[in-house]
């Protein structure tokens, strides 16, 4: 865990350091909804800072430059396995991370838009950012292997995130089919 720190530990403080502000922002967003009229301007406003804020660091440790080579896997499931035969902390650190990138967005998705709740829907947003980084990631030559297997983990831990979360909008969806 201390290289995991060395590595990372800057955008570990921004990230801790960013929450005042995120719940400045939140706040502020939710004042300018109720001005404006909109129907759930304190939960769609904490849900939008809330889904940026927790993927947003996520997306900086993906395209920060890496001291490898660029390089492209597309088959399923073979770079995953590889980093679960090598040592258990860089697999608790892999994947654990990969689960981490877009479960503020699967969260907090539904809960923000009734539009998308679903968890399919989650996975179709979840599965297009995380292809979306992986390309740019690529594109932009980071040092880094893009990986079709960090989309398939990116996107599942969208799907546990928004499963987590699903009786806080479930209960929307069900309210606003039940005749009163």
């Amino acid at each position: 865990m201390h290289q995991v720190w060395h590595v990372w530990g800057n955008i570990v403080i921004a990230a801790v350091l960013a929450v005042p502000p995120a719940l400045i922002t939140a706040r502020l967003l939710a004042l300018h909804r109720i001005r404006g009229g909109h129907p759930f301007p304190v939960r769609t406003a904490v849900a939008d800072v809330g889904m940026v804020a927790g993927t947003a660091p996520w997306i900086w440790m993906i395209l920060t430059p890496g001291t490898g080579t660029s390089g492209l896997s597309l088959v399923p499931l073979r770079d995953l396995w590889t980093v679960l035969q090598g040592p258990g902390e860089t697999a608790f650190v892999q994947v654990s991370g990969n689960l981490l990138v877009f479960a503020a967005l699967g969260a907090l998705l539904p809960v923000r838009s009734a539009r998308s709740a679903s968890l399919v829907r989650v996975a179709a947003v979840a599965a297009a950012a995380s292809l979306a980084v992986e390309l740019l990631q690529y594109g932009l030559r980071l040092g880094r292997v893009s990986s079709v297997d960090d989309v398939l983990v990116n996107t599942a831990g969208a799907v546990l995130a928004a499963a987590v979360t699903r009786r806080w909008w479930a209960r929307r969806i069900v309210d606003r089919t039940v005749p009163r």
